[in-house]
């Protein structure tokens, strides 16, 4: 039996991830310098404050640890002794807070969307979750929009139903993202060595799939600094902007003008990886050693060589791209 760690690490401060810089001849004849926030390494800073006898793959991967850690911290405030959230079957989201929860001593509760999964062979992804102790629950796809949507609308019957199945637990929407997780992402922004000097020749950029981190990155920014989120899902024009700027008025009391979306580099959807996307991740990795997850980080970075291509990056530009999380061991998995 694992022991729970400390919860008084929930409290100490981290380590800044690593800030890396990118020697790329095309970006340089084009006068924009490109820098990686890696928090893909974050969990290999946090392994060390637990104790030896927490492994290091016990810990959510990548800039998850920022949206869970806050949302963490209310749950224990607040007496929870049970996580339950939402996701798809290869939900880095899943693996997150089953990872927390097996951590901190936390009952874990996955709803997986599609009950057509719950006799079929585990995934990786799912396999890992269950192997730090959660509880998977698959449901229809029309049960899970169902339950999402009452839970948007803080619908008390929703709530009543999962308390009625699962007890009394701490709820956490698909994705992680509420008001503090956007919180929590902000303070990515207060790493950046150079924040003082940041002003308008200074993008910051991240994939976007519920807009937590986005929302974050745009709030902590100093005036003159812009902030650009690439889409990964297909058809959310609309939607992921209402988000953030919901998260912002929910959270800050207020809406930024520093920041859009750009919808035009998901590579057909969530999941999918075109040949064109995989040329250019490929080549990345080739000339810089650094290997991407495809469903999210190579389409930001996609999109950030395509906004130079476009001119809409202009010279003079200093990019800071944040890896928010580590490749799949087993490779991308299909749509």
């Amino acid at each position: 039996m694992r022991r729970p760690i400390d919860l008084a690490t929930l409290y100490q401060p981290w380590p800044p991830s690593p800030l890396q810089d990118v020697q790329d001849e095309w970006l340089a004849r084009r006068g924009v310098e490109l820098r990686l926030k890696r928090d893909d390494l974050i969990h290999q800073w946090l392994s060390g404050a637990a104790g030896a006898h927490a492994p290091v793959d016990l810990y959510p991967p990548g800039n998850k640890w920022r949206k869970l850690t806050p949302n963490l911290r209310a749950a224990v405030e607040r007496g929870h002794t049970r996580l339950l959230t939402f996701g798809g079957a290869y939900s880095n989201h899943i693996r997150a807070v089953a990872a927390a929860g097996a951590a901190y001593g936390l009952s874990t509760v996955g709803v997986i969307r599609g009950d057509e999964l719950a006799d079929a062979p585990r995934n990786w992804s799912l396999a890992r979750a269950e192997a730090h102790g959660m509880e998977l629950a698959f449901v229809t796809r029309s049960a899970y929009r169902e339950t999402l949507r009452g839970l948007g609308e803080d619908d008390p019957g929703t709530l009543r139903a999962l308390e009625e199945r699962w007890g009394r637990a701490y709820v956490l929407p698909e994705g992680g993202t509420n008001v503090l997780a956007a919180r929590g992402a902000a303070e990515l922004v207060a790493e950046l060595p150079d924040l003082p000097d940041l002003g308008p020749g200074d993008v910051v950029c991240c994939a976007v799939g519920t807009g937590g981190t986005l929302a974050g990155i745009a709030a902590a920014l100093p005036p003159g600094a812009r902030a650009v989120g690439f889409a990964v899902l297909k058809g959310a024009e609309g939607y992921l902007d209402r988000e953030v700027a919901a998260l912002h008025e929910r959270g800050w009391g207020r809406a930024f003008a520093n920041w859009r979306i750009e919808h035009g580099y998901h590579g057909g959807g969530y999941g999918r990886v075109p040949a064109e996307l995989e040329a250019f991740a490929a080549g990345f990795e080739a000339r810089h050693g650094v290997r991407l997850e495809r469903r999210y980080v190579a389409k930001l970075l996609w999109g950030v060589y395509g906004l130079v291509e476009r001119g809409e990056l202009a010279p003079g530009s200093r990019v800071t791209a944040v890896v928010t999380g580590p490749p799949d061991p087993a490779g991308p998995p299909g749509p």
